[in-house]
Order: structure tokens, then C-alpha cells, then sequence
């Protein structure tokens, strides 16, 4: 059996026992003080009445409780506001006082007059406290209550603005390499139907691809990689010969989660500064590996520099930043993303995320390891 005190409950048992151990300091501080008055009882007869005084207000605790949940205090305190309260703890201090008298009558010779006039002379005071300490109890369970109640939501509601950031970051990649991709195909339009055509296509499966595989914030690097091969087939078909790729994949890492749609705009930058504005050809290479409890990404094309005095994020725009964003909503510190110079010539990307193997679909498309 459990007594409710406000939300809170707590066994019979212990209740009951935590007002005895009231009840025996209380007997034993009267024992004293009477010592010392030079006037003193037997110890039983201290216990009785401390007994009959703290069960009479264990019994109506949750009475208090009540009053003190339906009449809160509340700061800043209004005059107005404390009357009921007043009012309450009177009432309850008074029918406390009577039940003591009325129960003390049944194990004392004196009658009910003589035991309610010693009741209110000697706990009268004493009751008016206990009233308004157990107010005070009941007020600071309801406000840890509603801190913590307050933190979960805030903690939800931060949750949720920080899915809504991801989703935008998301989203936002995809218009952008939209109008890429088909400012590219309405180029070949007017040289290469044919061309045109094929890149239609491509474009057509990869978003398809990309509607099943990314429907959360997270997919596999198995599942980022083949998105990543329908998109460099739509730029080999733009750059035919001129375009190189190699992908060197450690086994390991292809069961770990990455951000969706994490490499394309990287490798998109790497082409558009790349062989999109300079003559000749380019090799992009991708690789992958396992740093303790992180995994390594790296993006390199040889046909490309960075600004000098524009520090690592120079010319590239929304890949990098959104790229940067997003790592750091999803994993703080641990997502990181950084451009260096190759030598002689090339740049290199290398995005660095926590090592988590997440769950794959059967039917996911396997991914060869080089």
C-alpha cells in the first residue's frame, strides 16, 4: 500500500516509519526538557503522547498536500493570495489539535476539556509550523517537478530545432545541385543530344536513389558511395575523357554511418574548381579509413588550388558550409571538415566522423572495395 502525497508516492511502511523517528525525537527532546525543568514522566508516557501527536499529522499530511497543491504560494507572495492558505493551515492546525485531544482523552484520566487546553497551550504553535513546513515540502516537490517537466520539453524542443536545421541543411542541397546538373544538360543540349539524353537519365536514377536511401539523417558510406557513382556518371558523361575517378574504400568503414548526401556537394566542388574552370584533365579520388573511433573521408582532385587569402573556405561555397553545418549539428566536435593543398598541385578535403556502424536494408546495392 502506497500513500499520495501530491505526484509523489511512498510505501505505507516507510511513511509511517519516518514519522516515528519524529515521533521519537520529539518524545525524547520533551524527556529532556523536562529533566532540566525538574519535573519529568515515565518514558512511556512521553512516547504516547509524541506518538498520538505526529500520527494524528501523518494522517492528515495528505490533506495538506492538497490544500497546498490547489492553494500554491507563489513569489513574488501577494497579501491577497495568502489568506486562503492562512486559512487552510488554521483549519487543518485546529482539527489536528482536535483528533490529538480527542485520542490522548481515551488513555488519560482527564477529560476531553483538560486534554484540548493542554493540546492547544503546549502544540498549537508547534502544529502552525508543521502546517506551513509541510506547505513548503509540497511547494518544492511541485517546482522540481516542474523544472524538470520544463528541461524535457526545452531538451525536445532543442531536439526538434535541431532536426529542423538538418532538414534545411538537407534540402537545401539538393536545388543547388539541381540547377547544376541541368544548367550542365541544357549546355550538351545545344553539342551533344545524345549526351543530353544519357545525363537525363542518369539524373533521373539518381534521384529516384536518392528518395529511397535518404530518408533519414544518416545512411551508410555503402549507401553514400553508390549515390555518389549515379552522380559522377552524370559528369563523366559531361567531362568524358577528361574525368578520372578512383575510390579507394576500406572494407571496414562501409557499415558506418555518414550524413546523407555528404560526399556529392564535396566532390561537386572538387569538379566545378577543378576541371570545370581549368584545360585539361583530373582524377578525383575518394578514400576512406578507420582512425580508432573515427572514420576518415577524403576527396582529392590534382586540377585545383586554394586562394591564398582566402583560407581554407575560398571559392567553395555551399558545399563546405553546409558540409561544415551539418557535422556540426549531428556530432559537435567530432564531425570536422578541412581543406589542405596537395603538392604539387591539388586539393584535399577530409571530413572526419565518429565511427558508428548502423543497421543496412538486404536489399541495399553492394559496393566494391578497392
Amino acid at each position: 500500500m502506497k500513500i499520495r502525497l501530491g505526484n509523489t508516492q511512498i510505501g505505507l511502511t516507510r511513511y509511517l516509519g519516518l514519522w516515528g523517528i519524529v515521533a521519537v525525537v520529539f518524545a525524547i527532546q520533551g524527556s529532556l526538557h523536562d529533566d532540566l525543568l525538574g519535573r519529568s514522566f515515565d518514558m512511556t508516557d512521553y512516547l504516547r503522547w509524541s506518538i498520538i501527536q505526529w500520527y494524528t499529522w501523518a494522517a492528515l499530511a495528505p490533506l495538506v498536500f492538497r490544500l497546498a497543491a490547489q492553494y500554491p504560494v507563489r513569489l513574488p507572495l501577494r497579501v491577497r493570495e495568502l489568506w486562503v492558505p492562512l486559512l487552510a493551515s488554521v483549519a487543518v492546525t485546529v482539527l489536528a489539535l482536535f483528533i490529538g485531544a480527542l485520542v490522548s482523552t481515551m488513555f488519560e484520566p482527564t477529560g476531553f476539556g483538560e486534554q484540548w487546553r493542554q493540546f492547544v497551550g503546549q502544540h498549537a504553535a508547534t502544529g502552525m509550523l508543521t502546517c506551513w513546513a509541510l506547505f513548503a515540502i509540497q511547494q518544492a516537490m511541485q517546482y522540481r517537478e516542474e523544472k524538470a517537466r520544463r528541461e524535457l520539453e526545452a531538451s525536445q524542443l532543442q531536439a526538434e530545432l535541431a532536426q529542423s536545421r538538418l532538414q534545411v541543411l538537407r534540402t537545401q542541397l539538393q536545388p543547388h545541385f539541381l540547377f547544376n546538373t541541368m544548367h550542365a544538360i541544357a549546355t550538351l543540349l545545344h553539342s551533344d543530344v545524345t549526351s543530353a539524353e544519357d545525363m537525363l537519365l542518369r539524373l533521373s536514377d539518381l534521384l529516384r536513389a536518392f528518395l529511397d536511401e535518404c530518408q533519414g539523417q544518416e545512411i551508410t558510406l555503402r549507401q553514400e558511395l553508390v549515390l555518389l557513382d549515379l552522380y559522377l556518371g552524370i559528369q563523366r558523361t559531361r567531362f568524358k575523357d577528361r574525368l578520372d575517378t578512383r575510390i579507394y574504400i576500406s572494407p571496414e568503414t562501409l557499415s558506418c554511418a555518414v550524413p546523407s548526401l555528404i560526399l556529392q556537394p564535396i566532390v561537386e566542388n572538387a569538379i566545378r574548381h577543378g576541371i570545370g574552370e581549368r584545360v585539361g584533365g583530373d582524377c578525383i579520388e575518394i578514400e576512406s579509413r578507420r582512425d580508432g573511433d573515427s572514420v576518415t573521408i577524403e576527396v582529392r582532385n590534382r586540377n585545383s588550388t586554394l586562394e591564398e587569402s582566402g583560407g581554407a573556405s575560398s571559392g567553395h561555397g555551399i558545399g563546405l558550409s553546409n558540409t561544415r553545418l551539418r557535422l556540426d549539428e549531428l556530432y559537435g566536435t567530432a564531425g570536422q571538415v578541412e581543406l589542405q593543398m596537395l603538392w604539387p598541385q591539388g586539393v584535399a578535403c577530409r571530413i572526419r566522423v565518429p565511427y558508428r556502424i548502423i543497421d543496412e536494408v538486404d536489399d541495399a546495392p553492394e559496393v566494391a572495395a578497392a
